[in-house]
């Protein structure tokens, strides 16, 4: 049974920076993706940054481009959102997510494991 367990969330102010964490575990088969999706109050959820498989180069979003950073440890099968120059409209609660063939990370239906979400508060 896959499992996708986030950590690292909490309340900071504008500025400041937070680090996310997803610890992964129950693969049989290494994930297509991995992703970190955001979802703020009455708003859909939506991608904030994926890597994939053999691909060195870390997708985002535009609104976060610049000041996050998804990056992977393999060994230790965790993968980690860094997050500078918070604002308030990154306020929400952030997903871990993960895809095997033939799903993806490019939106939230394509996705096939999720995590429980922690939560991020950025005030003004």
């Amino acid at each position: 049974q896959v499992q996708l367990v986030e950590s690292g969330g909490g309340s900071v102010q504008t500025g400041g920076s937070l680090r996310l964490s997803c610890a992964a575990s129950g693969y049989t088969y290494r994930p297509r993706c991995m992703a970190w999706f955001r979802q703020a109050p009455g708003k859909e959820r939506e991608r904030v940054a994926a890597v994939y498989t053999g691909d060195s180069s870390p997708v985002y979003a535009d609104s976060v481009k610049g000041r996050f950073t998804i990056s992977q440890d393999n060994a230790k099968n965790t993968l980690y959102l860094q997050m500078n120059s918070l604002k308030p409209d990154d306020t929400g609660t952030y997903y871990c997510a993960a895809a095997q063939f033939p799903g993806t990370c490019s939106a939230p239906q394509n996705v096939g494991y999720w995590g429980q979400g922690t939560r991020v508060t950025v005030s003004s």
